[in-house]
């Protein structure tokens, strides 16, 4: 058990920190805050050409960064992932499960490949990365997981029926395999941003006309979320301030599911 000091520390220095999707976003902002805090990363992308630049800014803060690229929705991918990451450091004490997308329609609308392409990526996606990184945590009988969900983990949002069903599986997911690795001294929590404003969702404020005051107008502060709030609630539940905590969903909103 950590001393009592210990708990109060948010470092995560010596750890190696597993982020998905960290090649813009939540995900960029993720690891360097980890890098920060003192953790070498394996970083990936769709693109491995694409993690160039956060792996030169993981690397200016003097950690060690080791880029990967796979797609989560090809579960051999996310296995070889986990081996390659495991094989760079020789153990990996944190993942974060940042990778996600959505395609907004309304429910009348949604093609099988449209919904097929959401629940891939975030909850099919998300769960074998679990589960294959999991394995070592098992091994070593340590380990922090962070799922990155979403407001819509907890309530609904019109032309995202796809998104709110993937998103409300990873809360689930994570209070299930919080249960089942908390005997390997595996903690497994879920993050609920609002939205955030990146690179992603820029276009969507600024092109939907009235888009921008309506979700404005769901949250009690007033404002968008910023990366950086987001990757502080991450470096959080990864440090061992966090050790007590295991199966919640941490709303990070605003305010927005207060209501």
């Amino acid at each position: 058990m950590a001393e009592p000091r210990a708990l109060l520390d948010m470092r995560v220095d010596g750890k190696v920190a597993l982020v998905t999707g960290a090649s813009t976003g939540l995900g960029r902002a993720t690891a360097l805050a980890l890098a920060e805090a003192g953790a070498d990363l394996v970083v990936t992308s769709r693109s491995k050409e694409r993690l160039r630049e956060v792996c030169a800014e993981i690397e200016a803060r003097g950690r060690r960064a080791v880029p990967l690229g796979v797609d989560v929705r090809d579960v051999a991918a996310v296995r070889r992932m986990a081996e390659e990451a495991h094989a760079a450091f020789g153990r990996i004490d944190i993942l974060v499960n940042n990778a996600g997308l959505n395609i907004p329609q309304w429910a009348v609308d949604v093609t099988e490949d449209a919904w097929d392409t959401i629940m891939d990526t975030n909850a099919k996606g998300l769960f074998f990365c679990c589960q294959a990184v999991g394995k070592f945590m098992i091994e070593q009988r340590y380990g922090r997981i962070v799922n990155i969900g979403s407001d819509m983990s907890l309530v609904g949002w019109i032309q995202r029926a796809a998104y709110c069903a993937s998103k409300a599986a990873v809360a689930l997911l994570t209070k299930v395999l919080a249960i089942e690795w908390a005997q390997y001294g595996i903690t497994v929590n879920c993050i609920a941003p609002t939205f955030v404003e990146t690179p992603l969702t820029r276009p969507m404020f600024e092109t939907i006309p009235g888009f921008r005051e309506q979700v404005l107008r769901n949250i009690p502060l007033g404002r968008l979320g910023r990366p950086e709030e987001v990757a502080a609630a991450v470096v959080f539940l990864a440090s061992d301030a966090a050790a007590l905590i295991t199966g919640v969903t941490l709303p990070v909103d605003g305010g927005w599911t207060a209501w």
